[in-house]
């Protein structure tokens, strides 16, 4: 191919092209672009509104019983700028564009995809408080069915397409172990011993991911009860011996059990909450105990001296397999402006990845330091959709 001057649209299809393909968890869950923020007036920081479903309860009887419709939404902010800079020169400005992808972009993005995923896994895999399995132990094929039961339990969508599971390669290989005697259709077997990954199995995409979140435990989970139950929106007033948690720990109450999300019947396990921040007489947690209504999601509030009782053992890392359909998160980005003044500068979006590119030139040294941004923010907008699973790691 014959070399000729990169032009800034191409390069920068080219970096979204690479993004795109390095997004291994980012490319799995719902993307949302905003053009507004490149307008005039518009400032980084600024939030998106994603409105969650309306929820009701059923009458009994032909007496009319209306109730209100309360909006629920859940805010997104997109106020974190990242990116990576490169420089290079006159001279390999000349290379034909796979030459230039290869030496640069590919090597640029990668680091900053990594760094996007990952920031995007821990941050949300810390808002699931859904748990299945036994913690040290790699998940187990019964124990992902209860995942993507969990799944179904809190009305995901059953389409197969949009649900998926990541987990680091340890466990990952474990788990192509533990399968490789069921049925699987050729491709899948071919994934399997050609690529070590399962591929699409048990309803969902298998993906391995060597940033899936490693969550340390709180160092002290020594009998733990709740002090004031009058208390239980999203904060625990407890008394404990100990009572160390961090944000991410999981646990249940006493005597609350979770309830089908329609008909509010009763389900055989207690509800799971997770901690969003811990104090030493006090526990924040998420989602609040409500006990009637259209929102309720648990049987009942638990009683004061009802014990609080953690996933795991304490002061212990657990690399988190995580189960989700698509939706349960939601991943955004936006434009930036584009200076003036500058060599050159473009600024592209694909399949809801918004990324800029700016340009300059150094006489003196006869080079072009470059820029590349990414405009972006993330939320976990239903948590419920989704499920953890503490694998081993070893």
């Amino acid at each position: 191919m014959a070399n000729t001057i990169l032009t800034p649209t191409a390069v920068l299809r080219e970096v979204l092209r690479v993004a795109h393909e390095k997004a291994s968890f980012i490319g799995t869950i719902q993307r949302q672009y905003d053009s507004s923020f490149a307008k005039s007036g518009a400032k980084i920081g600024d939030s998106l509104k994603i409105r969650l479903p309306n929820e009701y309860t059923v009458r009994t009887g032909k007496t009319l019983s209306t109730q209100d419709t309360t909006e629920s939404s859940v805010t997104l902010a997109v106020a974190t700028q990242k990116g990576v800079d490169v420089s290079f020169s006159s001279a390999e400005l000349t290379m034909d564009l796979q030459d230039f992808s290869k030496r640069i972009i590919e090597p640029a993005m990668s680091v900053l995809m990594s760094t996007l995923d990952s920031d995007a896994l821990t941050s949300m895999t810390k808002e699931v408080y859904n748990h299945v399995g036994t913690p040290g132990t790699a998940p187990t094929f019964a124990q992902i069915a209860k995942a993507k039961a969990k799944l179904n339990q809190n009305l995901a969508p059953k389409n197969m397409a949009e649900r998926h599971i990541q987990m680091e390669s340890v466990d990952m290989a474990t788990s192509v172990d533990a399968l490789k005697a069921l049925f699987h259709d050729p491709k899948q077997i071919q994934k399997q011993y050609r690529e070590g990954v399962i591929g699409t199995a048990a309803g969902l995409n298998w993906t391995e991911n060597e940033r899936a979140y490693s969550h340390t435990t709180g160092s002290d989970f020594t009998t733990v009860t709740i002090n004031d139950a009058g208390s239980l929106e999203g904060v625990v007033s407890m008394t404990s011996a100990g009572g160390n948690f961090t944000a991410g720990d999981i646990f249940t109450m006493a005597g609350a059990y979770s309830v089908h999300p329609e008909t509010k019947a009763t389900m055989a396990s207690l509800k799971q909450f997770v901690v969003t921040t811990a104090g030493t007489t006090t526990l924040a947690f998420t989602p609040a105990l409500i006990s009637t209504g259209a929102k309720q999601n648990v049987s009942a509030l638990p009683a004061n001296g009802a014990a609080l009782v953690f996933v795991g053992t304490a002061s212990t890392a657990y690399p988190n397999a995580l189960t989700y359909h698509s939706e349960a998160f939601a991943w955004a980005s936006a434009d930036l402006e584009l200076p003036k003044g500058v060599d050159f500068a473009a600024r592209e979006n694909m399949d809801g990845i918004s990324a800029r590119i700016v340009r300059a030139y150094d006489i003196s040294n006869d080079l072009f330091p470059c820029r590349i941004d990414i405009l972006h923010g993330f939320k976990a907008i239903r948590p419920q959709w989704a499920c953890r699973s503490y694998g081993s790691g070893a």
